[in-house]
Order: C-alpha cells, then sequence, then structure tokens
C-alpha cells in the first residue's frame, strides 16, 4: 500500500498499461504459447501485475490506458521527428496487446486507447475528469512524465518496482515540482521520445533553471540573468539557451500532457465480470481451471 493514503479519500486508479505489457513482452525465457500456438508473454506478465494489483489493492475505480499505432498524431503534427526513433511493434505484440485489453474487458475493468491520442493524454483526461477533495489520483506508471499530473494529494507509483511518490517525493527524485516536469523535460529533451533538447544540458541543469526561475516561461523572459546563475559555465549556458528558445518552446509542447482528450470513459467503477468471456480467455491462455478461478474472485 502506497504511503500518505488517507483512509477517508476516494481512490481513483488510472493504469500506465503499455509499459507493464513491455516489460514482460522483453521476458522471453520460458515462451508461452496459447491453443492457436501464439507466443503470449507479454499477456502473461502483464496479466500477473494485473492480478497482483486487484488483489492487493483491491481498486473499486480504476480505468487502464492503452498506447496504439499513432501515425496521425497531436504530436507529430507539431514535430514529424517525434518518437520516430522507435521501430513499428511487430504483429506478435499487437496480438498480444489485444488479449491484454480483451481480458481487462471480460474482468470488467474500463480499458481505452485513441488513434490520435497517446495513454498519457487518456490518463491526463481522466485525472481531471475524476479529481475531486474528496478523491486521490494515483497513477500506475514507470514513465516519470506523468508526475507532472499530481496534485497535493495524489500519487505516483511505478509499481513494483519503487515507492509510491507523493508531490514531495517527486520533487526529491527528479529535482523539480511535477508541474515543472514538462518545463524539465523542453529544456533537456528526452531521448526516449526523440524530442531534441538544448546540448550539452542534461535534467540536473534544467532543475537548476527552474528552481531558479520556476517555468520555462519566466526563464525565457529573463534570460540575461541565467549568466549571472552559481552554476558551472553560467555564461556558456545563458547563450545556449537564448539560441534555443524555439526549440524549448516547441519541445514543450510534445511533454505536456493534453487532459483535454474527446469520448473517454468518465465512469472507471468495476462492472460485472463476463464469465463466459472470461472462461474462453482462460482456455486460450491454458491457464488451468484453478487460475480462472482465481481471476473469477478477483
Amino acid at each position: 500500500m502506497p504511503h500518505s493514503l488517507p483512509a477517508s479519500l476516494e481512490r481513483i486508479w488510472l493504469v500506465d498499461a503499455s509499459i507493464f505489457v513491455f516489460r514482460a513482452w522483453f521476458i522471453r525465457n520460458p515462451l508461452p504459447k496459447d491453443t492457436s500456438g501464439h507466443p503470449v508473454n507479454a499477456v502473461h506478465g502483464f496479466l500477473r501485475f494485473v492480478y497482483h494489483l486487484l488483489q492487493e489493492q483491491k481498486p473499486q475505480h480504476i480505468g487502464f490506458a492503452f498506447d496504439t499505432s499513432l501515425q496521425n498524431s497531436e504530436r507529430k503534427a507539431i514535430y514529424p521527428a517525434y518518437k520516430a526513433n522507435r521501430s513499428p511493434a511487430p504483429e506478435e505484440l499487437k496480438y498480444q496487446f489485444k488479449l491484454c485489453r480483451e481480458f481487462l474487458e471480460a474482468l470488467g475493468i474500463i480499458q481505452a486507447a485513441s488513434t490520435t491520442h497517446e495513454a498519457d493524454d487518456l490518463i491526463g483526461t481522466w485525472a481531471v475528469q475524476q479529481r475531486s477533495p474528496e478523491r486521490q489520483i494515483i497513477i500506475i506508471s514507470g514513465d516519470k512524465d506523468l508526475a507532472q499530473l499530481l496534485q497535493q494529494q495524489d500519487i505516483w507509483w511505478d509499481y513494483n518496482r519503487r515507492g509510491a511518490l507523493s508531490a514531495g517525493g517527486v520533487k526529491d527524485s527528479f529535482g523539480v515540482w511535477p508541474e515543472q516536469i514538462a518545463d524539465q523535460l523542453a529544456i533537456a529533451g528526452d531521448k526516449a521520445d526523440n524530442i531534441p533538447g538544448v546540448p550539452g544540458v542534461g535534467m540536473s541543469t534544467a532543475a537548476k533553471l527552474l528552481k531558479r526561475f520556476g517555468s520555462v516561461d519566466t526563464m525565457l523572459v529573463n534570460l540575461e540573468q541565467i549568466g549571472s546563475m552559481q552554476v558551472l559555465g553560467a555564461k556558456r549556458l545563458q547563450q545556449l539557451i537564448t539560441q534555443h528558445q524555439a526549440s524549448i518552446c516547441l519541445a514543450r509542447q510534445l511533454t505536456t500532457i493534453n487532459c483535454q482528450v474527446p469520448d473517454v470513459p468518465f465512469d472507471l467503477s468495476r462492472q460485472a465480470k463476463d464469465f463466459v468471456r472470461l472462461q474462453e480467455l482462460a482456455t486460450l491462455l491454458k491457464f488451468s481451471q484453478e487460475q480462472y478461478e482465481l481471476w473469477a474472485k478477483v
């Protein structure tokens, strides 16, 4: 159980599903196959994560957001090279993603994906929709980008890998407050998403700039103050930031999560299970009767 969760708050669990599928995808020994002979290692690993989450935390309001192929995404329209460093998912993996989503549906759990928006944006939209003083948003992800969504009583948690982080924990871990993460990435860049940063400026230096100025906007209207900062090479840093202002502003459009995605399911309450479909999927995945019964009860 993550720390600092007042029992009086209703918890809303928002899961960045794809990262947990990918983690399982790379575990290929042994390589389980379904009754049709398709590898299902990513499905098995993802479902182990899901079962532990449901069994241990017993969430009543939960949504899983998936990424799909985004050739016409908002971010690619802004910057065509966005994520151009990533190879398309092989058909074998696409098949496993499909099974993961179908299994969640059979469990009566909301899952969603978009052909124009990323899972981050779906989670951001859910966070805005669901937030209230009586609720706590718990974001399950290994991607620190999503920590930008946290408000005072929220939690970001890389489940089973590191402890849950509050807004203060994000500051301690990443050097900036949640609302500064998009700006930090805009300055330093994000290699994983092929977002260029200011050459020679890393996350630590970006954090120092944001500690001094608070935001990219304030920094860009006070460029002359960068040269007097107590950091190594301050004058050179001022020149670099000045030269790459346009790049920083472009990058911030890419690093900022869109919290206004249309047609996102609103009700995240767990629904009744489809036991017929659940049994079909369990059989396809070669689950034992005992395993099926555990899923039927979770």
